[in-house]
């Protein structure tokens, strides 16, 4: 069992409308959700974890790895500490081309001007589709109004669609309209490069995010190469230390995306849903994300029987693979 998580904060309450809500986990409800996690399986490195499923070592109690996406700076703040407490080994994925700068994620940014835009515009569906018109970035106007039902939902519809270099382009073309407050990014600041070799000098593993969190699927062949090889690259340069473990962006690969991680030389490769590539499944593992509410009963309370559904991956099989893997090259680990 592999579980990822985002961003760990005080409480989540404080960052309500000004963060994209599944990113956030107080440090109460990870608490909580790690106990379960110890009390079931067996935590292990990412690095111990690569060499169980090298050699098909089965004996023992179940392992279980922890991971953290993005590299963002409350993750020292409040998960070492807690980590270091329990005796948790982890692993942090970070995207080199941000890390030590004043940059946010780029799926931050917009969600944050999103959120400006829609408490600015009389109506989101055609104030959407007119920036978009006027970006000349060709979107149906069925997938406008659908996107527009909130920021969340029009940020996860660009941001899972549009390469990188579109994605600037709205974003512009946003804070041109509608202006941007730049004293909404102090609260997800990045890890410096101090505070990683620092995470790494406490025994944390640190992995590959991409240089700049570029979603694979959506991007150029060049750029693919680019954001796989130069971030370990770069990270093996800045901590001195084989890398050998990468997250893919939103969990989302295809066959080029996973042939050009194995090209670049990492050992294990994680997404977020449960089809694996049939030639390298070493690159394909797949995660469980968790966040606050990913785990509480109706009442808000942690339910450990919500808990085991989740990573058990008993509520995939009424959503589904969102990325429609298990045709040609994929496969469910149970088929």
């Amino acid at each position: 069992m592999i579980v990822g998580y985002h961003r760990v904060i005080d409480d989540v309450r404080a960052l309500a409308g000004g963060a994209i809500p599944a990113m956030l986990i107080s440090v109460v409800m990870l608490e909580r959700q790690l106990d379960w996690i110890g009390r079931r399986f067996r935590v292990v490195s990412l690095d111990e974890l690569a060499q169980r499923l090298e050699r098909g070592e089965e004996a023992g109690p179940p392992p279980a790895a922890i991971t953290f996406d993005d590299g963002y700076r409350d993750v020292y703040d409040h998960a070492l500490p807690l980590l270091e407490r329990k005796g948790m080994p982890a692993a942090v994925f970070v995207t080199t081309g941000l890390t030590g700068t004043r940059e946010v994620q780029l799926h931050d940014r917009l969600y944050l001007v999103l959120v400006r835009a829609f408490r600015t515009w009389r109506s989101a569906p055609h104030d959407l589709a007119r920036l978009l018109r006027a970006l000349e970035i060709p979107w149906p106007g069925a997938r406008v109004v659908r996107a527009a039902r909130s920021p969340l939902r029009a940020m996860r519809a660009l941001f899972t669609t549009l390469p990188q270099a579109e994605l600037h382009r709205v974003i512009d073309g946003l804070e041109a309209e509608v202006g941007f407050d730049d004293g909404a990014v102090d609260a997800h600041r990045l890890l410096s490069w101090d505070m990683v070799r620092d995470l790494h000098r406490a025994g944390i593993v640190i992995g590959s995010h991409t240089r700049t969190h570029a979603l694979l699927t959506n991007e150029t062949a060049a750029t693919v190469r680019e954001e796989t090889a130069g971030s370990r690259r770069e990270l093996e340069a800045r901590l001195g230390v084989p890398v050998r473990h990468f997250a893919y962006p939103d969990g989302r690969f295809d066959p080029r995306a996973v042939s050009a991680v194995a090209a670049a030389g990492y050992r294990l490769a994680f997404t977020t849903c449960r089809h694996r590539d049939r030639e390298r499944p070493a690159l394909t593992i797949p995660r469980t994300l968790l966040w606050e509410r990913s785990s509480v009963d109706g009442e808000g309370r942690f339910s450990p029987a919500i808990m085991s559904c989740q990573v058990r991956g008993v509520f995939d099989l009424v959503t589904g693979c969102r990325d429609g893997h298990g045709r040609a090259a994929f496969e469910h680990p149970a088929a």
